[in-house]
């Protein structure tokens, strides 16, 4: 890629890297595919959106996303430590975008604390735990003070691109949230070649947190569009104590059309993994509609057709069919 071609995307996407990837992207182009920028960012296709999933529709109030009854989604911070090809985010993250103000920060609050049907909070952004200790510690315990919130999820990808951040500090920070509240952590990992060395090291920090770690992925044309990076994958994340959550196909957003595969091969891989790998390594493969309409699973249908009301036709893992009464 010349420079000025690599220019033209930086200046429209946001663009950043850590040592880590840098290092890690040398010898991993399954790593080096998720960061690096290219040419094809520059095409935009016409069903492409620049808010994918509606953020904006379903935001009430700056830093609250309220798409659901029982939880909602608090972004204090609008940057990341890294800056994937992919995200649905792409238009609203970036290093200038910058944090919440106090002031912001205590309005969202106020939404959370002002309806008790709010049961969870999904910390996310941008990348929450690029936040200070002390930022994170503050806002935790503000969090634990809203009695009517249970639970607290947070979606990163530091873990997985920076490492060594995942220290004492932060590690005690997390501890005084799980203290009160059920604590989740989503993983955002998208191939078994990001969990290196270090990395394991610092989910086996995260482990003894008082917390529960899930995973996030995102299937990826010529990435981790087959079995056996999924199977690597969601394998290596187990043994790690990590559970597959969500799968989730391709959001529209602009510039991302290369990465995005069919919803026929998607649940085509899905069958492959149900017929050879353990239910534990399971995902649920998801859509999120776009224009804010909520995700909903993307699951292959085993059921082909009804005889009578008490009479189906089964599929089972690999591919044959039977009577169920």
């Amino acid at each position: 890629m010349s420079k000025n071609s690599l220019s033209a995307v930086t200046d429209k996407y946001a663009y950043k890297i850590t040592n880590h990837v840098a290092q890690l992207s040398e010898n991993s182009d399954a790593v080096a595919r998720q960061y690096m920028p290219d040419t094809q960012e520059l095409k935009t296709t016409p069903d492409e959106l620049l808010d994918p999933i509606g953020d904006d529709a379903h935001s009430p109030v700056k830093g609250i996303v309220h798409r659901y009854p029982d939880r909602v989604l608090l972004k204090p911070v609008h940057a990341c430590a890294v800056y994937c090809r992919f995200c649905f985010r792409r238009e609203m993250v970036g290093p200038n975008k910058g944090f919440l103000s106090a002031e912001e920060l205590d309005t969202a609050l106020d939404y959370i604390r002002a309806r008790p049907d709010i049961w969870e909070v999904i910390l996310t952004g941008g990348d929450p735990l690029i936040l200070s200790p002390r930022r994170l510690h503050a806002l935790f315990e503000k969090l634990n003070a809203i009695d009517h919130v249970k639970i607290i999820r947070i979606h990163t990808r530091l873990p997985l691109v920076d490492p060594a951040k995942i220290n004492d500090a932060l590690c005690a920070a997390l501890d005084s949230i799980s203290a009160e509240k059920a604590l989740y952590i989503a993983l955002h990992v998208n191939h078994a070649d990001e969990l290196t060395d270090s990395v394991r090291a610092a989910i086996g920090a995260l482990n003894n947190c008082k917390c529960t770690l899930i995973s996030q992925s995102v299937l990826l044309k010529d990435i981790n569009d087959n079995v056996q990076a999924l199977s690597d994958l969601f394998r290596a994340l187990v043994t790690l104590h990590v559970k597959p959550y969500y799968l989730h196909h391709p959001d529209k957003a602009p510039g991302t059309s290369h990465f995005r595969v069919s919803i026929t091969k998607g649940q085509a891989l899905m069958k492959e993994l149900r017929g050879n790998l353990s239910g534990l390594c399971q995902p649920t493969y998801m859509l999120d509609i776009p224009q804010g309409f909520g995700k909903v699973p993307l699951t292959p249908c085993y059921i082909h057709g009804t005889n009578t009301e008490n009479e189906y036709t089964v599929e089972d893992p690999h591919g044959t069919l039977h009577d169920y009464i």
